[in-house]
C-alpha cells in the first residue's frame, strides 16, 4: 500500500513467491507428520517383533545355546530328519526313569497357565496321559516370560513336541502317576482350532455321570449321536471309543491266529457280483456297464467253491452289504463279516468244535493281551468278561423252545424264527442252567434257513444248522452245506428260487466232486458289542 493510501498490486513474481512459500510450509508439515507416523509404526513393529514367537523352520539339535526353545513348526514336508528319538508315554516311569531327558509327541489334552507356572497334560494313543510342567526361574524372572506366553497360546487337541526331563511326582489325574515331565523345549506340530465341536472329556463321560450332573451348577453336556458322527474323528479320541476300535482289530487278529493254527487259508472273494449270493436278505444293485450287478451279501457261495477247489479250510474278513431297512444293530446295511468254511469228515460237529476253539482263543486273548483296552472301555461302559464252558454248550432246537415256553413265551408250533426278546430270554435261561454266556443253538427248522443248508437226516423239517449266542445276542450263523448238486436243485425248486448264472456256476462246482463241508458267518460288530455288554 502506498503512503497516500493507494493499494499497490503485487507483481506476479511476488504472488508466485508467496504461493511457493505457503506450499513449502505445507509440505514440511506433511513431511514431519509422516516422519512421526513412520517412527511410531517402526516402534510398534519393533515391539511386536520382540514379543512374537518366530515360526521354527529349522532346529539345531546339537549342543548349542542359540536354539529356539519354543514355537510353531513350519509345515513338516519330509525335507529332512532331525534324528530325535521319540518315546512312548506308556513307557515313562518304567522303561524311562527319573532324570532322563527325552522327546514326546502327543496331543495337548489340557493346559493351565497361572502366574509363573504352567501345568499341561499330554495325551498319546487316546488313553496314555502324562503331566508336563514349566515354572518361572526366581533368579531370572524375565527369561521365562516368552515361554509362558507361548504356552498360554497353545490350544487343546493340538499336536505338540516336548523335550523335557523326567522327575518324580505324584499325579493321580494321569495314567502315568509317578513321574512328570519338566519342559525344556516345546513346539506345536499341528495346531487345533480354538473352537472345537466338543471336548474329548465330554465324549468320554458315562451316561450315569452325565445324568448325575443334571440339576447341579455345572451340568455336563449331552452329546447327541448326530454331533458325534459328524465329528467322528473327535469322538474316536475319547478313550473308550478309541479302545473299542482297537478291540475290533484285536478280534480280527485273534480270529486269524486261531484259524491259521487250525490249518485255515485266508481268501478274498468278489464283492461286486452278478446276482444274489444267498436268500433271506435284500441286495444293493448297481449298474455294471449296462448290466445289473449286486453288492455281495456274503462270501457264502465262493467259500463253498473254495472247498471244491481243495483249499479244504478257508476264512475271510471282509465287508458285507445287505439292503435291510431295519433300525436295529442286528440289521446293518454294511458290516464286517468273519466267515469260515471247512471240509468235514463225518459230522458238522467238527466245525462247531473248531468254532468253539476259535472263540475261546478270542475271549482269553482279549482279557490277557488287551486288558488295558478292556479296562478303559469298562470305565465308561460297564461290562463283565464273557463266561464260557471248556467244551461246546450245544442246545437242540426243541430244548431251546421248551426253555422259552417255561419262561412264558408262546412259541406257536415251534417252527418260527426267534424274536429278539426270545433270544435274550433264552440267553438268561441258559446262563442260569448251564452257567455260560456263550452257547450254540442247533437244528433250526429248514423253513427258516437258506437253500444251501443240509437237511437233518432224521427229520427234514429241521436242518443241520446252528446259531451262536453271547448273552442272548445272536452273533454267528452257520450250517452244514448241501454238497450234492441234485439236492441243491431240489431245495431251490421247493423254495421257488430262480437259478441265475451265478447259482448255475455254484451248482456246477459240485458236479466234479466236493468234500462234505460246513461253516459259519460271524458279525464283527455284534461279536464285540455282545462281549462288552
Amino acid at each position: 500500500m502506498a503512503a497516500d493510501g493507494e493499494v499497490v498490486e503485487k507483481t506476479q513474481e511476488e504472488k508466485d513467491a508467496i504461493k511457493a512459500a505457503r506450499e513449502a510450509r505445507k509440505a514440511e508439515k506433511e513431511r514431519l507428520k509422516a516422519e512421526k507416523k513412520a517412527k511410531k509404526a517402526a516402534a510398534a513393529a519393533a515391539k511386536e517383533a520382540a514379543e512374537r514367537i518366530e515360526e521354527v523352520t529349522y532346529l539345531d539339535y546339537g549342543e548349542q545355546d542359540n536354539y529356539q526353545t519354543m514355537g510353531d513348526f513350519a509345515r513338516i514336508m519330509s525335507r529332512s530328519r532331525t534324528g530325535r528319538d521319540f518315546c512312548n508315554v506308556a513307557d515313562l516311569g518304567n522303561v524311562h526313569k527319573p532324570g532322563e531327558t527325552l522327546w514326546l509327541r502327543g496331543r495337548l489334552h489340557s493346559i493351565r497357565v497361572k502366574g509363573g507356572s504352567c501345568f499341561l497334560v499330554l495325551r498319546q494313543d487316546s488313553f496314555h496321559t502324562v503331566q508336563a510342567t514349566f515354572f518361572k526361574d526366581k533368579e531370572n524372572p524375565e527369561a521365562p516370560k516368552k515361554m509362558l506366553k507361548y504356552l498360554k497360546s497353545l490350544t487343546v487337541e493340538s499336536i505338540i513336541d516336548i523335550e523335557g526331563t523326567l522327575v518324580e511326582a505324584q499325579v493321580k489325574s494321569c495314567s502315568i502317576q509317578d513321574v512328570e515331565l519338566a519342559i525344556g523345549r516345546i513346539y506345536a506340530v499341528s495346531k487345533a482350532d480354538a473352537m472345537l465341536p466338543f471336548l474329548v472329556e465330554d465324549a468320554a463321560r458315562s451316561e450315569e455321570e452325565v445324568d448325575a450332573s443334571q440339576g447341579t451348577d455345572r451340568p455336563f453336556p449331552r452329546l447327541g449321536q448326530e454331533l458325534r458322527l459328524d465329528n467322528r474323528w473327535m469322538d474316536l479320541r475319547a478313550p473308550a471309543n478309541n479302545a473299542i476300535m482297537r478291540i475290533q482289530s484285536a478280534i480280527c487278529q485273534l480270529f486269524r491266529e486261531s484259524l491259521y493254527a487250525q490249518g485255515f487259508c485266508e481268501i478274498h472273494t468278489p464283492k461286486l457280483i452278478a446276482g444274489e449270493s444267498e436268500s433271506g436278505a435284500g441286495v444293493f444293485t448297481t449298474d455294471y456297464f449296462g448290466s445289473e450287478a449286486c453288492l455281495a451279501q456274503s462270501p457264502q457261495l465262493y467259500k463253498q467253491m473254495a472247498i471244491s477247489s481243495d483249499l479244504t479250510r478257508v476264512f475271510e474278513v471282509a465287508p458285507v452289504f445287505r439292503a435291510e431297512n431295519s433300525n436295529t444293530r442286528r440289521h446293518l446295511c454294511e458290516f464286517t463279516g468273519l466267515d469260515l468254511e471247512m471240509a468235514i469228515n463225518d459230522h458238522y460237529m467238527e466245525t462247531l468244535e473248531v468254532i468253539h476253539t476259535m472263540f475261546k482263543h478270542i475271549f482269553n486273548g482279549l482279557e490277557s493281551r488287551w486288558a488295558k483296552e478292556l479296562a478303559v472301555i469298562r470305565e465308561q461302559y460297564a461290562s463283565e468278561p464273557v463266561t464260557f464252558t471248556e467244551e461246546p454248550c450245544v442246545l437242540h432246537w426243541p430244548e431251546g423252545i421248551a426253555m422259552l415256553e417255561d419262561a412264558g413265551f408262546d412259541t406257536g408250533d415251534g417252527m418260527s424264527d426267534l424274536t429278539g426278546a426270545m433270544e435274550l430270554a433264552l440267553g438268561a435261561a441258559v446262563k442260569e442252567k448251564y452257567g455260560t454266556d456263550f452257547f450254540m443253538l442247533d437244528k433250526y427248522p429248514s423253513s427258516i434257513r437258506p437253500f444251501y443248508t443240509m437237511p437233518d437226516p432224521e427229520d427234514s423239517r429241521f436242518s443241520n444248522s446252528y446259531d451262536i449266542f453271547i448273552r442272548g445276542q445272536e452273533i454267528c450263523s452257520g450250517a452244514q452245506r448241501c454238497h450234492d448238486p441234485d439236492l441243491v436243485l431240489e431245495i431251490l425248486a421247493q423254495k421257488g428260487i430262480e437259478m441265475g448264472d451265478g447259482l448255475k456256476t455254484y451248482v456246477e462246482s459240485f458236479r466234479h466232486g466236493v468234500c462234505p463241508h460246513a461253516g459259519a458267518g460271524i458279525s464283527l460288530g455284534l461279536g464285540y458289542a455282545s462281549s462288552l455288554e
